[in-house]
């Protein structure tokens, strides 16, 4: 942490001595609690220099406390300086502990209760009141009061989602959604993906994901309402929402939540996404709210069938880029000289050479030897390392096109891996060989099924502490819910959802080991003498698996099976699109295992 930002940290305590307020809640987060968000809402980073995607801080007159979770652990140490922010695991001690330890009666913790969702109030307004403090909503942002070059908000101009590759109309999708309103009289969307997906629009924002930043009210009777900043439409898109919505400036949302309020509607919030200012408005304006789950997310993720073809010709078209950069570093990466950030901007330029690409699906992970083992490392020109012989080299990217989101880890060596990487990676291999090949009956979780891609870890005394997948959107964002692949996830798999599947391993300031592919939940073909429908996962990521850091010896029969098939598969459907040298060089990489 620089002197800048002890300042920084100086300037706040005196502008919360100035409100009267003994601390500040610090989210990563703007008004749409999106995991990406644009540079003027950058406070978390702004203040502590954590550059995470996901974390909170509390700072009071006296103390300050920095929240993140396992994938940032060791990340948060060496961005934030320990002498003024204490780091805790986001999950093992959590803000509402640490309030209840550090805060006291009459004291006043400040909160924008545009960034704070009306879940996270609830609970950290209760752990407040157990200790005779308060949690105080504030009208502008302290922070904002003190950050004086902060910049400025985005207008960066709409589009919308041809249905050639959407599959519906937003018409379509807004009568579906209506039927499920049969007790309630609207509901306010706040998620960007969702507002995007349901109108068919895409916008671009914040960095890497093209969802909209808008809020939405959907009656269950007449025109939706959506709630964005006037010069970001175009006329093309106007004549496209004309007969759907009718749009309002983002100021607007207040008298619109107010006139449900007079006509006493049941008005549908999700809390675990709504900002509280949000609910706080209709509770003033004497509306009733119901909290139930964003209805949009579900059919979102259940990706139709044009949405499944557009993932899958993504999925071919990055699949080529991918292998001609594997191919490239093969042969480079030995050499000497190459970075980090080199290999990560030689990524993107074979991705750039599809002329489809409209961005990165989020920022490249490259990372080398001991950076490998922090499994959302963040490379910078302070940090950029050389890739080195006889080290790991852990690469995880991903592109956005306009018919499809990717996502693929590979795990590369750089010369000889020891015995100790062998017996690691295909470890790691085998949970996701053995995840990938699964059949499950309907109503199966993902926590039913994460521990497919630990087994083998467990069995060495081993595991890794993060999930072992996320959701994935159609031309949205890369990290969708509902359904997740992790220890505790409820939310039943369906035909359609899109999901990482990406176990790892990570030896502290050493190496680390990710293997990510796609996959998609289908219907499984039925099997003599089976009693029930199942599921499966049709494998969409079509990329070479690096061959040399496998200990064959270790894969069972179906497993070298399935790797084999899988294989042949990526040389036929990325090789079609090769020749020469890297065809040559996909050929061997794709050879059978023996």
């Amino acid at each position: 942490m620089t002197g800048a930002h002890k300042t920084r940290v100086a300037l706040l305590r005196a502008e919360l001595k100035r409100r009267k307020l003994t601390g500040f809640f610090v989210p990563r987060a703007d008004e749409f609690q999106g995991e990406y968000v644009p540079a003027y809402a950058e406070r978390l980073r702004w203040l502590t220099n954590f550059r995470g995607s996901a974390g909170v801080a509390i700072v009071t007159l006296k103390k300050a406390a920095i929240f993140v979770d396992g994938r940032y652990v060791i990340q948060v140490r060496q961005q934030v300086d320990e002498k003024i922010f204490a780091p805790f695991h986001l999950m093992d001690e959590p803000p509402d502990q640490w309030i209840g330890k550090n805060l006291k009666k009459g004291s006043r913790l400040g909160f924008d209760p545009w960034l704070v969702t009306a879940g996270q109030a609830k609970r950290l307004a209760e752990a407040c009141a157990a200790v005779g403090a308060a949690f105080v909503p504030v009208e502008t942002n302290p922070i904002d009061a003190v950050w004086k070059d902060q910049p400025p908000r985005p207008m960066a101009e709409l589009a919308t989602q041809p249905t050639q590759f959407a599959g519906r109309t937003a018409a379509e999708k807004i009568k579906d959604l209506r039927k499920g309103l049969s007790s309630i009289d609207a509901m306010v969307l706040t998620q960007p993906d969702s507002v995007a997906w349901l109108f068919n629009l895409r916008g671009f924002d914040v960095p890497h994901t093209p969802v909209v930043a808008a809020y939405a009210i959907l009656p269950a009777r007449g025109k939706a309402q959506i709630f964005i900043a006037g010069e970001k439409l175009p006329e093309d898109v106007r004549q496209h929402l004309k007969a759907i919505a009718t749009p309002h400036e983002p100021g607007d949302i207040g008298a619109a939540l107010k006139a449900l309020g007079k006509a006493r509607a049941r008005v549908l919030i999700d809390p675990a996404w709504t900002p509280e200012r949000i609910r706080g408005m209709l509770v003033k304006a004497r509306a009733t709210v119901v909290t139930g789950a964003d209805p949009v997310l579900l059919p979102k993720a259940r990706k139709n069938a044009t949405e499944q073809e557009g993932a899958r010709a993504a999925q071919r078209r990055d699949g080529v880029a991918v292998s001609r950069f594997l191919c490239w570093l093969e042969k480079e990466a030995p050499k000497g000289g190459l970075t980090e950030l080199d290999a990560a901007a030689k990524l993107k330029a074979f991705r750039a050479e599809t002329d489809e690409l409209k961005d990165l699906s989020f920022e490249t992970i490259p990372a080398s030897g001991p950076h490998a083992a922090i499994p959302h490392y963040h490379a910078t020109e302070e940090s950029n390392r050389k890739l080195s012989l006889n080290e790991i080299f852990l690469i995880d990217s991903g592109a956005q096109y306009i018919d499809g989101t990717t996502d693929i880890t590979r795990t590369v060596i750089v010369g000889t891996p020891t015995a100790e990487m062998n017996d690691r990676f295909t470890r790691v291999l085998k949970g996701m060989v053995g995840l990938s090949m699964i059949r499950f009956p309907k109503g199966t979780t993902g926590s039913q099924i994460d521990i497919l891609a630990r087994r083998h870890l467990w069995c060495a005394g081993l595991d890794f502490d993060h999930g072992t997948g996320h959701g994935v959107g159609a031309y949205l964002s890369v990290h969708e819910g509902p359904a997740r692949i992790n220890k505790s996830d409820r939310t039943p798999l369906e035909p359609g959802m899109i999901l990482s599947n990406e176990p790892g391993f990570y030896k502290q300031g050493d190496y680390g080991i990710r293997i990510e592919n796609l996959v998609m939940v289908h219907e499984a073909r039925p099997v003599a003498g089976g009693e029930r429908p199942m599921l499966g996962f049709e494998t969409l990521t079509l990329a070479p698996i690096d061959r040399r850091l496998i200990a064959v010896e270790l894969l069972s029969e179906a497993e070298r099976t399935w790797l084999d098939a899988y294989h042949a598969r990526v040389l036929k459907e990325v090789g079609d699109r090769l020749d020469g040298a890297e065809l040559d060089w996909l050929r061997g990489a794709c050879a059978p295992l023996g």
